[in-house]
């Protein structure tokens, strides 16, 4: 099998730290119980369909915060941004991508949005700098794993599903990825996705530079 030249990242959980653990945290603070985030937000129905309302850019993160704060019994001020504060750079993961990026693999970042304002998960990570494309969800009124919004991607870097890897830590999306014919990288750990990710992109990403 010839080596792949494109490399699709998701951003949250993938570029930054695990989501649950900022989440469990958020809910420590507010003194909620474990597991109330995910239970009121993704494994009911009204709190899924917001936050894909979110994600397609239908809704604000400010409407998000006023619609979610109730289902939690919390404050909506900055909900979101509360909820993931504690979410911090993935070294690992970034010093990957930027290897890549060295050695001649096209990167983009292919995210789902949640909302950029009143708190902006991406800011100081300099996406549009750093990488060759970068597709955030809401942007285009798409989510993942909406296909053409994978076409978006692949539009930008000028590059097939085929000669590109997709990863991200979210299952659904990588398998919706492979089926347009990407090959997919579950992320679960950062150093063995960069270890798969050398055995795909037939480079090394590690101790470069």
């Amino acid at each position: 099998m010839s080596h792949r030249t494109g490399l699709v990242l998701d951003f949250g959980g993938v570029l930054t730290t695990p989501l649950l653990p900022a989440v469990l945290a958020f809910e420590q603070r507010e003194g909620l119980a474990q597991g109330a985030c995910i239970k009121a937000l993704y494994m009911d129905a009204e709190g899924i369909r917001l936050t894909h309302e979110l994600e397609r850019g239908a809704i604000t993160q400010t409407d998000w915060n006023e619609a979610a704060a109730p289902k939690l019994g919390v404050s909506p001020d900055n909900l979101m941004g509360r909820i993931f504060t504690d979410l911090r750079p993935e070294r690992v993961m970034l010093d990957a991508a930027a290897a890549a990026k060295r050695a001649g693999i096209k990167v983009g970042i292919l995210s789902n949005s949640v909302g950029l304002a009143p708190w902006d998960l991406y800011d100081g990570y300099e996406l549009e700098t750093l990488y060759h494309g970068v597709v955030i969800s809401e942007c285009h009124g798409m989510r993942k794993p909406e296909p053409e919004l994978f076409e978006v991607m692949l539009k930008l870097l000028g590059l097939s599903a085929e000669e590109c890897v997709f990863v991200d830590d979210t299952e659904e999306y990588v398998r919706a990825a492979e089926k347009l014919g990407f090959a997919g990288v579950h992320a679960l750990q950062p150093e063995k996705t960069v270890s798969q990710l050398e055995d795909l992109l037939g480079v090394t990403l590690t101790d470069a530079g």
